[in-house]
C-alpha cells in the first residue's frame, strides 16, 4: 500500500524558485488545477522566442521571466472561461519540495493568495484533513 502524507485545508507554503517563505495556501479538493497570485503577466516576442513576465505575490519589483510556459482555459471561481497561463515550478509543503503547475491569475480579490488544486494532491499521494489548518 502506498503511503499517504496528510496536509491541512490551510498550509504555508514556499518557492524557493522566487524566494518567497511561508504564504499560506489554501488546498482546494474543488479546484482542479492550482493559481498564484500575480501581477503584470504578459508575453514578449524576443530574438529566443517568446517569453513570459509576470510578478508573483504582488511584488511588481520582482519580474520574472520564463519561456517554459503554456496557455490554458480555465473555469474561474465566478463560473466564467479565462485564458490563463501556466507554470512549471517547485512548491514546498511541510518542508517537503513537489514539483507543481500553477496558472497565473491576479487574486488581489482572493482571500488566499495561493490555490493548489487536486491533481496535484492525486500526484502526489496527499489528502487533506479539513479540520488541520498549518497557517
Amino acid at each position: 500500500m502506498v503511503e499517504r502524507k496528510t496536509i491541512g485545508s490551510l498550509e504555508k507554503v514556499s518557492f524557493p524558485e522566487f524566494n518567497i517563505k511561508d504564504v499560506v495556501a489554501k488546498i482546494d479538493t474543488g479546484a482542479y488545477t492550482g493559481a498564484l497570485h500575480c501581477t503584470r503577466i504578459f508575453e514578449e516576442e524576443t530574438k529566443e522566442g517568446i517569453v513570459l513576465h509576470f510578478s508573483p505575490f504582488d511584488h511588481p519589483e520582482k519580474v520574472k521571466t520564463t519561456d517554459k510556459f503554456y496557455t490554458k482555459h480555465v473555469k474561474s471561481s465566478n463560473g466564467g472561461r479565462e485564458k490563463r497561463y501556466v507554470i512549471d515550478t517547485e512548491i514546498v509543503i511541510d518542508g517537503v519540495a513537489y514539483p507543481i503547475l500553477l496558472s497565473l491569475a491576479d487574486r488581489s480579490g482572493m482571500k488566499w493568495p495561493v490555490l493548489v488544486g487536486r491533481r496535484f494532491m492525486r500526484t502526489h499521494n496527499l489528502l487533506v484533513d479539513v479540520k488541520r489548518r498549518n497557517k
